[in-house]
């Protein structure tokens, strides 16, 4: 046993009731109230405590309880000074009852110390307080020997440490139970991201790899369109390809974020609007004090600026928008506000219609937040909010 050993606290979870069973939680529940109920009866009934006396014991059990929950509260947070203090207040009651002839409450009193001693303490101090209370026990024997008293002594020192092996033993099992399960978790979390990097690998080979064909070819497309004769037919082709190339180019960059998400590269939030804000002449401000966002939350904020923006486009074109990004107490807060939405994007946010604000009413609700849509003075105005 080495020296840190002997005056080192048990483990936490030794000295808490933590996988503690709950017919062992009865049982001690009885075992101490036949202790108490033995100590106080005892007491009255060695004839000491009659008059004014007679509440003596009563207020003695009170206190006692008081001093053991004191003592299993400062020993939980390794209070060894205050402890000790209880322990030696808790001998002296024991005085106080054998020298008032309750010499059952005083035994009652003194091996119960010794026992949470040994339980609870570090084991050179816990040593040294239960010899000492279960050297008082057995010098009140009558008719005992020097070997009975040593005996009685190295009983009550055997099964206090017995208590103190019981309670390490199930801390030691809490933890190892912990220990598994947090193994468990890393380990699937483990599984989780070899899975999304195996997914974000195919849509790369896949996905990502035809837009990009499909960006060359549409170039290709623009450019020949470009040298052809002018006409309408050249104007309306010309106008189409180069609708589908920003749309390639657009599927494109969401492509990559959403393997970005995938690989946990995310950039932040406020970059992301920023960039997507840039294209549009869009003002972007950020209040609150900015703190990384798990990636369901920062998708949700990026989803919900991206619809909002291409409604704008959309429905008023060349408005003034501004996005605001706010960071509070237990959530995040995205508006989308613009200047100039009239007609259809009205009736769209009365409405609450619209695959578009659908998506992004879903998938707020999913993460346990809220969106809401609809017009604002002359313009249009989303408001998500998801909790962090």
């Amino acid at each position: 046993m080495t020296g840190s050993s002997v005056i080192a606290w048990p483990a936490r979870e030794a000295l808490t009731r933590l996988g503690v069973p709950w017919p062992r939680t009865v049982l001690d529940a009885v075992l101490m109230g036949s202790l108490a109920t033995w100590a106080v009866s005892s007491a009255y009934a060695s004839g000491g405590f009659t008059g004014w006396r007679f509440p003596l014991p009563v207020v003695v059990l009170l206190l006692t309880v008081a001093v053991v929950a004191g003592y299993h509260e400062l020993t939980l947070r390794n209070r060894l000074p205050a402890s000790l203090g209880l322990l030696a207040f808790l001998g002296l009651l024991g005085w106080g009852a054998y020298g008032a002839g309750a010499e059952v409450s005083a035994a009652v009193l003194w091996i119960s110390g010794a026992a949470l001693a040994l339980e609870r303490l570090p084991l050179a101090f816990a040593l040294a307080v239960a010899l000492t209370l279960a050297a008082f026990f057995a010098l009140i024997l009558p008719q005992a020997t020097g070997v009975g008293r040593a005996i009685t002594v190295a009983g009550i020192v055997l099964g206090g440490y017995a208590l103190r092996l019981d309670a390490q033993a199930r801390g030691t099992a809490f933890r190892l139970l912990a220990q598994e399960r947090a193994a468990r978790e890393a380990e699937a979390t483990s599984a989780a991201l070899a899975e999304r990097a195996r997914i974000a690998r195919e849509i790369h080979d896949v996905l990502a790899h035809s837009l990009s064909a499909q960006l060359v070819h549409l170039e290709a497309a623009r450019i020949q369109v470009e040298r052809g004769p002018q006409g309408p037919f050249r104007d309306q082709v010309l106008e189409r390809v180069t609708a589908a190339r920003g749309m390639a180019r657009q599927g494109l960059a969401e492509t990559r974020q959403a393997l970005s998400a995938l690989r946990g590269e995310l950039a932040s939030a406020e970059d992301y609007l920023r960039e997507i804000a840039a294209e549009d002449g869009a003002e972007v401000v950020v209040s609150g004090r900015s703190r990384p966002l798990a990636p369901q939350t920062s998708q949700a904020v990026r989803r919900a600026a991206q619809e909002a923006l291409t409604n704008a486009r959309k429905h008023a074109p060349g408005c003034r928008v501004r996005i605001l990004l706010a960071y509070e107490e237990g959530g995040v807060t995205l508006e989308v506000c613009d200047s100039g939405a009239r007609g259809p994007c009205g009736a769209l946010g009365t409405s609450g219609s619209g695959y578009g604000l659908l998506g992004m009413r879903e998938r707020a609700e999913l993460l346990g937040g809220t969106l809401d849509a609809g017009p604002e003075g002359t313009g249009f105005m989303v408001r998500l909010w998801v909790p962090l």
